[in-house]
């Protein structure tokens, strides 16, 4: 029999000619995905890109590894509960703007693996995933990092390539020491990682297309890491939000639908609209089941997946609200069928 990744078992045949577009069908008739949004940011439960936002420095903000256990972070729970809310496949954050990884690698320390976590938590949940038939996409942050001395900084790359401090941040390159090959060759060697280490993968899935799009994309090399992707594993499938160079195999645009023209798509939205990972203030505001009824109708009406967001708590366990508002939702998928 042909090997076959387990959320592709349904299309066997086309994988075995094509294995791309085998995974493309897949992912039309998908629908449904969860989406996490966890870091060293959920910590302090005040959005995401806290970091810029507060200008916090670089060694500043990594003292936040100290604290980073991920004790209730539970793949086999995770995993589950996307099951029973009728999800298909998840996509979670391996590394976010700050540049923090939430599994092994070579090229950083800045890892979970290395934080009082000490686990590979890209790891565990690859390993649900499989064994639940559950496609696993990979966010990766791509145009931005916060961290990297040679990443794109201010100016040409637009004004929230990276936090504007004032004194300027010391570990950064600037100017002629600054070599943007050096961080694409990173970015690279971490895609391989992911691509070589955690069994097929459904999708990369990159973040950050402001920064190229802001100044001399084909710089980004973009192309030639798509290729590069696709070279590692057959079936897998490269999105970059609303599209850089309309070659990526899907279109994941925030909020509201693009023109695919025809390509498959995907709006991605957040339990809580303001924000992606955990944020206090957001308590009692989260989406109602309704609320996402509409959403999915409205995905289904313009023949897009719905890739809904979730920023779990410090500890790495689903946020409660949600937890129950998903699981009612794939109940009335169950009982209903998918709207739209």
């Amino acid at each position: 029999m042909t090997s076959i990744p387990s959320y592709l078992i349904d299309y066997i045949e086309l994988y075995a000619q094509y294995p791309r577009e085998s995974a493309i069908e897949w992912f039309r008739s998908a629908r449904y995905g969860l989406f996490m949004h966890f870091g060293l940011y959920s910590l302090l439960g005040r959005h995401e890109w806290v970091q810029l936002r507060e200008k916090i420095h670089v060694d500043e903000y990594a003292k936040l590894m100290d604290d980073f256990t991920a004790e209730n972070f539970d793949a086999e729970y995770i995993a589950d509960f996307a099951v029973d809310c009728e999800m298909k496949y998840i996509n979670i954050t391996t590394r976010h703007h700050d540049s923090f990884c939430l599994f092994k690698s070579d090229y950083t320390d800045f890892t979970s693996v290395n934080a009082p976590c000490g686990r590979d938590l890209i790891g565990e949940l690859a390993e649900a995933c499989a064994s639940r038939g559950l496609g696993l996409c990979l966010y990766y942050s791509h145009g931005r990092d916060w961290r990297h001395p040679h990443a794109p900084n201010n100016g040409e790359w637009g004004r929230s390539a990276r936090p504007d401090y004032d004194p300027p941040e010391p570990t950064y390159k600037y100017g002629d020491d600054q070599d943007l090959s050096i961080y694409l060759d990173f970015m690279r060697s971490q895609i391989g990682e992911l691509l070589r280490n955690y069994g097929p993968i459904a999708a990369i899935w990159l973040d950050g297309i402001a920064t190229p799009a802001s100044g001399d994309y084909e710089r980004f090399r973009c192309q030639e890491l798509y290729d590069y992707i696709h070279a590692q594993q057959p079936q897998v499938l490269v999105s970059y939000k609303q599209g850089l160079l309309d070659t990526e195999d899907f279109l994941a645009p925030e909020h509201d639908a693009v023109d695919t023209e025809g390509r498959p798509g995907e709006i991605c939205t957040t339990m809580t609209p303001k924000s992606w990972g955990y944020t206090k203030e957001a308590a009692g505001s989260h989406l109602n089941a309704e609320q996402i009824w509409a959403k999915l109708q409205e995905a289904g009406r313009q023949e897009y997946n719905l890739l809904l967001n979730t920023g779990p708590l410090p500890d790495g366990s689903i946020d409660a609200e949600d937890d129950a508002v998903l699981r009612e939702v794939g109940a009335r998928i169950r009982k209903e069928g998918f709207p739209g």
